[in-house]
């Protein structure tokens, strides 16, 4: 059997002085004399002494511990912001504890209940597409277990959220279509539940009426997010007599789709249909018809500020009273390939 780890209990026995002075000596308590400390720490040393962490997080009430609550870790924008999340509990010692919901509302609510069961300190969350309330991410409040949202923000008051704006860069993005002597361009938005703020819906009308273009109501269509609903969706806009010549599809994940989709009807990418997206995710750069251009929404900076806010509630000391909520706003940008 493997011997167990010493106690503050063996190494005070062992010096015939008090639990209490051992303590305090292995803290660096200015009330120890440097003999007294000196001893402490080369036994503890001797000892293989370490620190019952379990113990001091209750004494602390803190387990050092994040919840990050994503859609899913396949997807290359939510590695991106995982490493940004990552990155700044690391800097403030903490862990970070993660937990998919594979966009689903059910998963959801039963990873934050094991994440509230283990008492993270607070949670970083991107909410699932199923996801229409928050009332399992306010019950934390009782607990005292802060929330910021990020990327899928729910569009409710008094929360903390980090999210980029789209509504911009989507008028940029429909023009360079445009600009391109497309008059026809579609567009394949995500699921209701992620679309509340529709900035990418009013950017696209917005981008029309500039250039006094009609929408066709018809060339607005819908997908899951599932490569199953994105070709049924792409079924749908091929089908049409005067079918589009160019896509703007919700992300990239769904303009793949969109494009494999075309390929496979013997469209060529770019030519016979041109395709804009979100995310710009890194690895479009290696494909052979990647989308013309992407909206970066900088993943790893809005987990960084996500994170950096929840701290900054965590750090708010009780006598000062909650912190107010706080909306971080960042700017998309349209990246052309």
């Amino acid at each position: 059997m493997e011997k167990k780890l010493p106690t503050i209990k063996e190494i005070a026995k062992k010096l015939n002085i008090s639990v209490s002075t051992v303590s305090r000596a292995l803290h660096d308590h200015p009330s120890i004399g440097l003999r007294t400390k000196t001893q402490v720490q080369k036994l503890a040393a001797e000892m293989n002494y370490e620190p019952n962490q379990t113990a001091i997080q209750f004494k602390q009430g803190k387990t050092f511990t994040l919840g990050l609550i994503l859609p899913n870790l396949r997807e290359e924008y939510f590695s991106l912001a995982i490493s940004g999340i990552e990155d700044i509990a690391f800097k403030n010692n903490y862990n970070v504890l993660i937990g998919q919901s594979h966009d689903e509302l059910d998963r959801e609510q039963k990873i934050l209940e094991i994440m509230r069961k283990h008492r993270v300190d607070g949670i970083v969350v991107s909410i699932s597409k199923q996801t229409t309330g928050i009332e399992h991410f306010e019950q934390l409040e009782k607990y005292n277990i802060p929330v910021v949202f990020f990327d899928r923000v729910p569009d409710v008051p008094d929360i903390h959220s980090v999210w980029c704006s789209l509504y911009y860069s989507t008028v940029e993005a429909v023009e360079f279509l445009f600009d391109k002597g497309h008059k026809r361009v579609a567009y394949i938005q995500g699921p209701q539940s992620l679309n509340i703020k529709n900035e990418r819906l009013a950017g696209y009308y917005e981008a029309h009426k500039k250039r006094k273009i009609a929408v066709q109501e018809s060339l607005v269509v819908t997908t899951d997010l599932s490569r199953e609903s994105t070709e049924k969706a792409m079924a749908g806009l091929l089908a049409q007599k005067n079918r589009p010549t160019a896509i703007l599809a919700f992300n990239d994940n769904v303009a793949l789709d969109a494009i494999q989709y075309a390929k496979n009807k013997k469209l060529r990418i770019n030519r016979d249909l041109s395709v804009v997206s979100y995310a710009n995710w890194p690895i479009t750069a290696y494909l052979d018809f990647p989308p013309l251009a992407s909206v970066e929404q900088f993943p790893y900076e809005q987990g960084v500020r996500a994170t950096e806010l929840l701290f900054k509630v965590l750090n708010t000391k009780s006598s000062q009273g909650a912190l107010p909520y706080e909306n971080v706003v960042l700017k998309s940008e349209l990246v052309v390939h």
